[in-house]
């Protein structure tokens, strides 16, 4: 037996009191206030047990979303697994500006490219209950976690398995939003943190510096939007020049690049030229690895 005292004593010694609180919380059902008002309860034995297991795993650099099983995105609790990407802060921005440029009025249709974990569908279809929202994905385990979190959060989105655009045919979109694999295959930081608990498919974009699979699907966009049809990507910090580049002679113009909260390019827009403006000449594209 243990106390909640002692529990987070052992838990904070390892891996800081805050994680310690929120695994405590986990396996015990003990909110944060519980924690400070009752310290010297005891813990079943099963939740000492249990506690123990989940600060090993910590330690050794397992990030607390896949220990818990969720992470909150945009105000609402998210079920994450090992298959799909753990939501960051920073991908709020795209919603904010997705949220920036829709009439609620209306009933866009929004197309999310490797939805992962849904974040970016669930969260655009139920701040616009009006939108048509499409979100695919290559990983049927990652679509599976997608499609649970709809059910749960009560949002009305259709999921696609899909290679990029290769499922949607012919169909075209008012919106497309992606936050797409980015970071460069030899990036050292893949090495460090939670990301090496993370599915590189998720992470390690196409190419030498990570960009590829933001070309694929720049290049891919103007088919499938809308006349004046708008395009959001999260890229990588370096990346803004390149994305930005790569949309305008896409065909796209009205480029620009948002920075994050803590000062970096994150993500770039753009809206799809009248055809008679023309589309400049694209680089070749990096060539999309299987995933």
């Amino acid at each position: 037996m243990s106390s909640i005292r002692h529990a987070l004593r052992f838990g904070g010694e390892r891996i800081g009191a805050v994680d310690a609180r929120v695994l405590l919380q986990h396996v015990a059902g003990l909110a944060h206030a519980q924690q400070v008002a009752f310290p010297e309860r005891e813990l079943e034995p099963q939740a000492w047990q249990s506690f123990q297991s989940l600060v090993a795993r910590r330690s050794a650099g397992e990030p607390v979303a896949y220990l818990i099983g969720w992470r909150e995105f945009y105000g609402r609790r998210f079920t994450i697994t090992p298959d799909v990407l753990i939501p960051r802060p920073e991908t709020e921005l795209l919603v904010d500006l997705a949220l920036a440029e829709s009439d609620l009025a209306t009933a866009p249709r929004i197309l999310d490219l490797g939805t992962g974990s849904g974040i970016l569908a669930i969260t655009l279809a139920l701040q616009l209950p009006r939108a048509d929202v499409i979100a695919t994905d290559l990983s049927p385990t990652a679509l599976a976690v997608a499609h649970d979190n709809a059910g749960v959060l009560g949002a009305r989105v259709r999921f696609i398995e899909s290679d990029w655009y290769a499922a949607l045919g012919s169909q075209r979109f008012d919106l497309i939003v992606a936050n797409p694999p980015y970071v460069a295959p030899l990036d050292p930081h893949l090495e460090r943190g939670d990301l090496r608990f993370e599915p590189p498919g998720a992470l390690v974009g196409n190419g030498p510096t990570g960009d590829g699979d933001l070309q694929t699907i720049i290049r891919g966009a103007p088919v499938h939007l809308c006349p004046r049809g708008k395009l959001f990507v999260e890229h990588g910090w370096n990346q803004g020049a390149a994305v930005r580049m790569h949309m305008e002679y896409a065909g796209f113009d009205t480029v620009r690049t948002v920075q994050d909260l803590g000062g970096n390019e994150r993500v770039t827009t753009g809206a799809l030229a009248d055809r008679e403006r023309g589309r400049k000449t694209a680089p070749r594209p990096e060539s999309r690895a299987p995933q």
